[in-house]
């Protein structure tokens, strides 16, 4: 009689592809505030809005540098504020140093 053998040992688990869900979460956060500082300097109109998006998007993800995502999310509405004051004031949206 022949008697078959079942193999009991661990099978390999395949590796994620990709980088960890986190690991992009933690890099929108970053980019959220890098954009929202860059954007109360120049380009506030589209990097305001960039960092808002990015912020808010590492928050519902999950991502462990909860105070970045924070911060461009504060950022990226005070470019927004930035950008209102200066198209109140010159009643355009651009807006230049000299007098």
């Amino acid at each position: 009689m022949t008697t078959s053998t079942t193999d009991r040992r661990p099978r390999a688990q395949s590796a994620p592809s990709g980088p960890p869900r986190g690991t992009q979460a933690d890099g929108m956060a970053v980019a959220a505030f890098v954009l929202g500082l860059m954007g109360l300097l120049v380009f506030n109109v589209v990097l305001g809005p960039l960092a808002l998006a990015l912020g808010g998007l590492a928050l519902a993800r999950g991502t462990a540098r909860r105070g970045r995502a924070l911060l461009g999310l504060t950022l990226g509405a005070a470019d927004l504020l930035v950008l209102l004051a200066l198209t109140l004031a010159d009643h355009t949206v651009s807006w230049s140093l000299g007098g």
